[in-house]
């Protein structure tokens, strides 16, 4: 089928295994049906993350199901699992690659470890602005094309629908950062990519990878000195409540890619598969629009709360930073992310 998009503006172990089956049941007469016209089948996709519902993703996740429902006139339900209720960070994507579960929205990083070159947005201070996301990775642009169609996701039986934003990451530790010297020594929190470690490594800092659902607890019994996040993230999670200082360096930038089980997808009806590539679509439209109102009001409720001291980046420090990591981390990935890509990239930053 022609896929037909615009360009994006872009859930005790017990009660765990028994979501799982029901999951599993309720999408197992909806893969056994032949592929047509309305043939008055109902098809289940379960949809698991990571976040709370309040958040950049977990809003998009609730309007695409609203707008996919509504679209498909119930035959489509979308079953939605929050907040790792179902899977979380360790075993969502295996669960998607099984079609235990039908969709799924990490963070790009997750994907890496199947398709290296998806670590692009992970490049550190690869967007300055809201608006540069949007351009730079549009589907027509060299970064869009290396994300939606790479043949890597596609082999492992994944598809990917499009790009959410969550946000700018800042760096929340129990120590003032201002410089990378401030951060020899200390151990980050980060997601799993190469790139990431490398950015890390620069700054003399030490990168742990743990799951999403690991961080608080890690920081409150100091098994990690910092994490980097959006405010968004920071907020819902309470992890401004076990870190001293926020700097707000918008050094990174998190970004989810709901993605499909392609073979799930491709035994849908050709009228239902468009109907879920338009909410999409129309979600993505819809979370770009709300990604930064949300962190702005995080990033309040933070500075609210007192407990939490802000520290405001002046221009010199920001590009000292970032002059520690560009161009010297792009360029060591440019084979795996692509020489054209990466040169392009460095490019148009002059």
């Amino acid at each position: 089928m022609q896929r037909r998009i615009r360009t994006s503006r872009i859930l005790g172990a017990a009660s765990l295994a028994l979501g799982a089956v029901l999951v599993l049941g309720s999408c197992s007469s909806a893969r056994g049906s032949a592929a047509g016209s309305d043939d008055g089948e109902v098809y289940t996709i379960g949809f698991s993350h990571v976040t709370t519902t309040n958040t950049p993703k977990g809003a998009a996740a609730e309007k695409f199901k609203e707008i996919l429902e509504a679209s498909s006139d119930g035959r489509i339900e979308v079953e939605l699992y929050p907040n790792s209720s179902l899977y979380g960070d360790k075993d969502e994507l295996q669960a998607l690659q099984s079609n235990s579960i039908q969709m799924i929205a990490p963070a790009s990083a997750k994907f890496t470890t199947l398709a290296p070159q998806l670590q692009l947005l992970d490049l550190p201070f690869l967007f300055e602005t809201s608006e540069d996301i949007a351009e730079i990775a549009s589907r027509d642009s060299s970064v869009g094309e290396a994300i939606f169609e790479n043949e890597d996701l596609r082999a492992a039986k994944i598809m990917p629908l499009g790009l959410w934003d969550n946000g700018f990451k800042q760096m929340g530790a129990n120590v003032p950062i201002r410089s990378a010297a401030d951060m020899a020594g200390l151990s980050f929190r980060i997601q799993p990519a190469d790139v990431l470690v490398s950015q890390f490594e620069t700054w003399s800092a030490i990168p742990s990878i743990l799951a999403f659902a690991e961080v608080y607890s890690a920081l409150e019994q100091g098994v990690i000195n910092g994490q980097e996040n959006t405010w968004s993230n920071m907020e819902t999670q309470s992890m401004h409540t076990v870190q001293d200082y926020i700097t707000e360096s918008n050094h990174g930038y998190i970004g989810y890619i709901p993605a499909i089980n392609s073979d799930f997808f491709e035994s849908l009806p050709d009228d239902l598969q468009q109907l879920v590539l338009d909410a999409v679509d129309e979600s993505s439209t819809y979370n770009r629009e709300i990604a930064a109102e949300v962190n702005e009001e995080a990033k309040q409720a933070i500075i609210a709360e007192g407990s939490t001291e802000i520290i405001q980046l002046t221009e010199a420090e920001r590009d000292a930073l970032m002059a520690t990591v560009i161009p010297s981390v792009w360029e060591e990935y440019s084979e795996v992310l692509g020489p054209e890509i990466i040169a392009e990239l460095l490019a148009n930053r002059d």
